[in-house]
Protein backbone atom coordinates (compact mmCIF):
# COMPACT_ATOMS: atom_id res chain seq x y z
CA UNK A 1 0.00 0.00 0.00
CA UNK A 2 2.80 2.58 0.74
CA UNK A 3 3.87 2.07 -3.00
CA UNK A 4 0.64 4.11 -3.47
CA UNK A 5 0.77 6.75 -0.59
CA UNK A 6 0.36 9.98 -1.65
CA UNK A 7 2.24 13.29 0.06
CA UNK A 8 1.13 16.40 1.16
CA UNK A 9 1.87 18.88 3.78
CA UNK A 10 -1.35 19.42 6.11
CA UNK A 11 -4.15 16.65 5.52
CA UNK A 12 -7.66 17.91 6.32
CA UNK A 13 -10.08 15.38 7.69
CA UNK A 14 -13.55 17.15 7.20
CA UNK A 15 -15.13 19.84 4.63
CA UNK A 16 -17.08 22.04 6.84
CA UNK A 17 -16.18 25.42 8.05
CA UNK A 18 -14.17 24.57 9.82
CA UNK A 19 -11.92 22.19 7.60
CA UNK A 20 -12.59 24.86 4.45
CA UNK A 21 -11.48 27.81 6.52
CA UNK A 22 -8.26 25.81 7.36
CA UNK A 23 -7.43 24.69 3.85
CA UNK A 24 -7.77 28.27 3.35
CA UNK A 25 -5.19 29.68 5.37
CA UNK A 26 -2.67 26.36 5.08
CA UNK A 27 -3.09 27.21 1.57
CA UNK A 28 -1.96 30.93 2.15
CA UNK A 29 0.99 29.25 3.96
CA UNK A 30 2.06 27.55 0.58
CA UNK A 31 1.63 24.84 1.98
CA UNK A 32 0.56 21.38 0.10
CA UNK A 33 -3.03 21.06 1.39
CA UNK A 34 -5.37 18.20 0.98
CA UNK A 35 -9.15 18.12 2.08
CA UNK A 36 -10.88 14.28 2.51
CA UNK A 37 -14.86 14.40 3.55
CA UNK A 38 -16.90 11.20 3.03
CA UNK A 39 -19.29 13.51 1.34
CA UNK A 40 -19.74 16.84 -0.44
CA UNK A 41 -17.92 20.02 1.05
CA UNK A 42 -20.28 22.01 3.38
CA UNK A 43 -21.08 19.91 6.44
CA UNK A 44 -23.80 20.55 8.60
CA UNK A 45 -23.16 23.90 7.41
CA UNK A 46 -25.08 22.75 3.76
CA UNK A 47 -28.08 21.60 6.05
CA UNK A 48 -28.99 24.83 7.30
CA UNK A 49 -31.68 26.93 5.71
CA UNK A 50 -30.70 30.53 7.13
CA UNK A 51 -27.73 31.23 8.69
CA UNK A 52 -27.94 34.61 10.32
CA UNK A 53 -25.62 34.90 12.85
CA UNK A 54 -22.33 34.84 10.73
CA UNK A 55 -20.69 38.29 10.50
CA UNK A 56 -21.03 39.83 7.18
CA UNK A 57 -24.16 38.89 6.07
CA UNK A 58 -26.50 41.56 7.27
CA UNK A 59 -29.83 39.56 5.92
CA UNK A 60 -28.74 36.24 6.64
CA UNK A 61 -26.77 33.80 4.31
CA UNK A 62 -28.30 29.99 2.91
CA UNK A 63 -25.71 27.75 4.63
CA UNK A 64 -25.68 26.05 1.02
CA UNK A 65 -24.37 29.24 -0.25
CA UNK A 66 -22.02 29.84 2.19
CA UNK A 67 -20.44 26.60 2.14
CA UNK A 68 -20.29 26.75 -1.67
CA UNK A 69 -18.65 30.05 -1.33
CA UNK A 70 -16.03 28.35 0.99
CA UNK A 71 -15.69 25.49 -1.26
CA UNK A 72 -14.76 27.79 -4.18
CA UNK A 73 -12.32 30.59 -2.08
CA UNK A 74 -10.59 26.78 -1.20
CA UNK A 75 -10.53 25.79 -4.88
CA UNK A 76 -9.21 29.43 -6.10
CA UNK A 77 -6.16 28.98 -3.89
CA UNK A 78 -5.44 25.30 -5.15
CA UNK A 79 -6.47 23.46 -2.24
CA UNK A 80 -7.72 19.70 -3.62
CA UNK A 81 -10.91 18.27 -2.07
CA UNK A 82 -11.68 14.81 -2.72
CA UNK A 83 -14.56 12.68 -1.66
CA UNK A 84 -13.05 10.05 0.57
CA UNK A 85 -13.32 8.37 3.82
CA UNK A 86 -10.84 8.37 6.21
CA UNK A 87 -10.38 4.96 7.84
CA UNK A 88 -7.78 4.98 10.58
CA UNK A 89 -4.67 6.67 11.55
CA UNK A 90 -0.89 6.01 12.01
CA UNK A 91 2.48 7.83 13.38
CA UNK A 92 5.43 7.10 11.76
CA UNK A 93 8.16 9.23 13.63
CA UNK A 94 7.51 12.40 11.39
CA UNK A 95 5.03 10.96 9.65
CA UNK A 96 1.54 11.09 10.29
CA UNK A 97 -0.43 8.35 8.01
CA UNK A 98 -4.51 8.39 7.47
CA UNK A 99 -5.77 5.26 6.19
CA UNK A 100 -8.63 5.74 3.64
CA UNK A 101 -10.91 3.73 1.68
CA UNK A 102 -8.86 5.26 -1.68
CA UNK A 103 -5.38 4.12 -0.07
CA UNK A 104 -2.77 6.10 2.11
CA UNK A 105 -2.11 9.58 2.62
CA UNK A 106 0.63 10.74 4.31
CA UNK A 107 1.14 14.43 5.92
CA UNK A 108 3.76 16.32 8.03
CA UNK A 109 0.22 17.51 9.64
CA UNK A 110 -3.06 16.27 10.15
CA UNK A 111 -5.84 18.66 10.97
CA UNK A 112 -9.14 16.93 12.40
CA UNK A 113 -12.60 18.63 11.35
CA UNK A 114 -14.41 15.69 10.86
CA UNK A 115 -17.57 17.40 12.73
CA UNK A 116 -20.39 15.94 14.78
CA UNK A 117 -23.54 14.16 13.77
CA UNK A 118 -27.06 14.99 15.22
CA UNK A 119 -28.62 11.90 16.82
CA UNK A 120 -31.57 11.32 14.86
CA UNK A 121 -35.28 9.66 15.93
CA UNK A 122 -34.91 7.84 12.60
CA UNK A 123 -38.57 7.98 12.44
CA UNK A 124 -40.70 8.61 9.15
CA UNK A 125 -40.24 12.15 7.55
CA UNK A 126 -37.74 13.56 9.27
CA UNK A 127 -34.87 12.78 6.75
CA UNK A 128 -37.69 14.19 3.98
CA UNK A 129 -38.50 17.51 6.48
CA UNK A 130 -34.93 18.38 7.66
CA UNK A 131 -34.48 22.20 6.61
CA UNK A 132 -38.47 21.97 6.21
CA UNK A 133 -39.34 22.78 9.99
CA UNK A 134 -37.19 19.87 11.41
CA UNK A 135 -34.06 21.57 12.74
CA UNK A 136 -31.71 20.22 15.41
CA UNK A 137 -29.68 23.73 16.37
CA UNK A 138 -31.79 26.31 17.97
CA UNK A 139 -29.27 28.45 17.70
CA UNK A 140 -28.99 28.10 14.13
CA UNK A 141 -32.70 27.82 13.19
CA UNK A 142 -34.54 29.93 16.18
CA UNK A 143 -35.39 33.19 14.43
CA UNK A 144 -36.89 31.31 12.03
CA UNK A 145 -39.85 29.86 14.03
CA UNK A 146 -40.88 33.02 15.51
CA UNK A 147 -44.42 33.32 16.38
CA UNK A 148 -45.33 29.51 15.33
CA UNK A 149 -46.09 26.73 17.76
CA UNK A 150 -43.52 23.81 17.51
CA UNK A 151 -42.19 20.87 19.62
CA UNK A 152 -38.96 19.88 20.76
CA UNK A 153 -38.16 16.40 21.43
CA UNK A 154 -35.98 15.70 24.25
CA UNK A 155 -35.59 16.27 28.27
CA UNK A 156 -31.56 16.40 28.64
CA UNK A 157 -29.90 19.80 29.37
CA UNK A 158 -29.41 20.79 25.61
CA UNK A 159 -32.52 20.13 25.14
CA UNK A 160 -34.27 22.22 28.04
CA UNK A 161 -31.53 24.64 27.65
CA UNK A 162 -32.22 25.21 23.70
CA UNK A 163 -36.03 25.20 24.42
CA UNK A 164 -35.59 27.88 26.71
CA UNK A 165 -33.56 29.34 24.18
CA UNK A 166 -36.16 29.08 21.93
CA UNK A 167 -38.86 30.86 24.06
CA UNK A 168 -37.60 34.01 22.66
CA UNK A 169 -38.59 33.49 19.29
CA UNK A 170 -41.99 31.43 19.06
CA UNK A 171 -45.52 31.71 20.18
CA UNK A 172 -45.43 28.21 22.30
CA UNK A 173 -43.45 25.04 22.42
CA UNK A 174 -44.24 21.11 23.63
CA UNK A 175 -41.51 18.91 24.78
CA UNK A 176 -42.22 16.15 24.07
CA UNK A 177 -40.07 13.37 26.54
CA UNK A 178 -40.06 9.90 27.01
CA UNK A 179 -40.23 9.83 30.37
CA UNK A 180 -42.58 11.26 33.33
CA UNK A 181 -39.62 13.43 34.44
CA UNK A 182 -36.86 15.62 32.86
CA UNK A 183 -33.27 13.66 33.15
CA UNK A 184 -31.82 18.07 32.90
CA UNK A 185 -30.86 19.48 35.70
CA UNK A 186 -33.13 20.34 38.70
CA UNK A 187 -32.34 24.41 37.91
CA UNK A 188 -32.92 24.25 34.08
CA UNK A 189 -36.34 22.00 34.61
CA UNK A 190 -37.66 24.17 37.20
CA UNK A 191 -36.80 27.37 34.63
CA UNK A 192 -38.55 25.35 32.24
CA UNK A 193 -41.88 24.36 34.41
CA UNK A 194 -42.09 27.95 35.27
CA UNK A 195 -41.90 29.33 31.66
CA UNK A 196 -45.46 30.18 30.56
CA UNK A 197 -44.46 29.68 27.11
CA UNK A 198 -43.60 25.92 27.49
CA UNK A 199 -45.83 23.02 28.32
CA UNK A 200 -44.84 19.27 28.65
CA UNK A 201 -46.06 15.71 27.11
CA UNK A 202 -44.59 13.58 29.16
CA UNK A 203 -44.35 9.27 28.65
CA UNK A 204 -44.64 9.75 24.69
CA UNK A 205 -42.56 9.43 21.58
CA UNK A 206 -42.43 10.86 18.24
CA UNK A 207 -43.11 8.14 15.34
CA UNK A 208 -43.75 10.49 12.45
CA UNK A 209 -43.41 13.89 11.11
CA UNK A 210 -45.80 15.12 8.76
CA UNK A 211 -45.45 17.63 6.13
CA UNK A 212 -45.45 17.80 2.67
CA UNK A 213 -43.29 21.02 1.95
CA UNK A 214 -43.30 21.73 5.60
CA UNK A 215 -43.94 20.30 8.72
CA UNK A 216 -47.57 20.17 9.86
CA UNK A 217 -47.97 17.87 12.62
CA UNK A 218 -46.49 14.50 14.29
CA UNK A 219 -47.57 11.15 15.24
CA UNK A 220 -46.66 10.65 18.69
CA UNK A 221 -47.21 7.45 20.70
CA UNK A 222 -47.75 6.80 24.69
CA UNK A 223 -45.39 4.95 25.89
CA UNK A 224 -47.62 3.73 28.87
CA UNK A 225 -51.23 4.08 27.42
CA UNK A 226 -50.08 2.82 23.42
CA UNK A 227 -52.21 5.36 22.64
CA UNK A 228 -51.30 7.38 19.71
CA UNK A 229 -52.11 10.84 18.12
CA UNK A 230 -51.59 13.44 15.43
CA UNK A 231 -50.48 17.10 17.00
CA UNK A 232 -50.73 19.66 14.81
CA UNK A 233 -47.31 21.32 14.78
CA UNK A 234 -45.38 24.19 12.84
CA UNK A 235 -41.85 22.89 13.55
CA UNK A 236 -39.90 20.11 14.84
CA UNK A 237 -36.48 20.71 17.17
CA UNK A 238 -34.88 16.73 17.68
CA UNK A 239 -32.42 17.89 20.89
CA UNK A 240 -31.58 14.54 22.12
CA UNK A 241 -27.51 15.59 21.58
CA UNK A 242 -24.69 15.04 18.76
CA UNK A 243 -22.00 12.24 18.40
CA UNK A 244 -18.50 13.46 17.34
CA UNK A 245 -17.44 11.45 14.04
CA UNK A 246 -14.48 10.10 15.48
CA UNK A 247 -14.68 6.84 14.75
CA UNK A 248 -11.21 6.42 12.51
CA UNK A 249 -9.27 8.45 15.48
CA UNK A 250 -7.11 5.84 17.60
CA UNK A 251 -6.75 5.64 21.56
CA UNK A 252 -3.55 7.49 21.87
CA UNK A 253 -5.07 10.37 20.41
CA UNK A 254 -6.56 11.66 23.98
CA UNK A 255 -10.64 11.97 23.39
CA UNK A 256 -13.31 13.00 26.34
CA UNK A 257 -15.55 9.99 27.26
CA UNK A 258 -18.04 11.35 24.95
CA UNK A 259 -15.44 10.49 21.73
CA UNK A 260 -14.80 14.25 21.74
CA UNK A 261 -11.30 15.26 20.62
CA UNK A 262 -9.26 17.04 23.76
CA UNK A 263 -7.23 20.50 22.54
CA UNK A 264 -5.39 23.15 23.87
CA UNK A 265 -6.03 27.12 22.57
CA UNK A 266 -3.88 26.03 19.62
CA UNK A 267 -5.83 23.38 18.56
CA UNK A 268 -2.82 20.84 19.68
CA UNK A 269 -3.83 17.47 20.16
CA UNK A 270 -2.11 14.87 22.64
CA UNK A 271 0.17 14.11 19.25
CA UNK A 272 2.11 16.37 18.12
CA UNK A 273 1.11 17.47 14.55
CA UNK A 274 -2.12 16.33 14.83
CA UNK A 275 -4.75 19.07 15.39
CA UNK A 276 -8.56 19.10 15.83
CA UNK A 277 -10.91 22.02 14.85
CA UNK A 278 -14.39 22.60 14.78
CA UNK A 279 -17.51 19.88 16.24
CA UNK A 280 -15.20 17.07 16.63
CA UNK A 281 -13.15 18.70 19.79
CA UNK A 282 -14.01 19.31 23.28
CA UNK A 283 -15.87 22.44 24.35
CA UNK A 284 -16.67 23.73 20.82
CA UNK A 285 -19.54 25.69 20.76
CA UNK A 286 -20.97 24.26 18.05
CA UNK A 287 -21.04 27.41 15.76
CA UNK A 288 -20.36 28.28 11.97
CA UNK A 289 -18.32 31.55 13.26
CA UNK A 290 -16.31 29.25 16.17
CA UNK A 291 -15.32 26.44 13.68
CA UNK A 292 -13.89 28.71 11.29
CA UNK A 293 -11.90 30.63 13.64
CA UNK A 294 -10.80 26.75 15.74
CA UNK A 295 -9.30 26.24 11.38
CA UNK A 296 -7.41 28.94 11.22
CA UNK A 297 -6.20 28.40 14.17
CA UNK A 298 -5.00 25.22 13.53
CA UNK A 299 -3.92 25.70 10.61
CA UNK A 300 -1.58 28.20 11.75
CA UNK A 301 -0.28 26.27 14.25
CA UNK A 302 0.46 23.47 11.75
CA UNK A 303 2.39 25.51 9.66
CA UNK A 304 4.44 26.64 12.63
CA UNK A 305 5.05 22.84 13.24
CA UNK A 306 5.89 21.97 9.73
CA UNK A 307 8.48 24.62 9.97
CA UNK A 308 10.01 22.60 13.35
CA UNK A 309 10.56 19.70 10.98
CA UNK A 310 12.31 22.06 7.90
Amino acid sequence: MSGDRRMVDVLIIGGGPAGLAAAIYSSRARRKTLVIDKALPGGQLAFASLIENYPGFPKGTIGMDLANNMTEQAKNLEVAIEMEQAKGIEKDNKTIIVLTDRGEIAARALIIASGASWKKLNVAGENELTGKGVSYCATCDGILFRDREIVVAGGGDTAIEEALFLTKFVKHLHIIHRRSELRATKILGERALANPKISFIWDTVITKIIGEKAVTAVELLNKKTGETNIFPTQGVFILIGNEPNTGFVPDFVAKTREGQIVTNLRMETSVPGIYAAGDVRAESIRQVVAATGDGATAAWYADKYIETLE
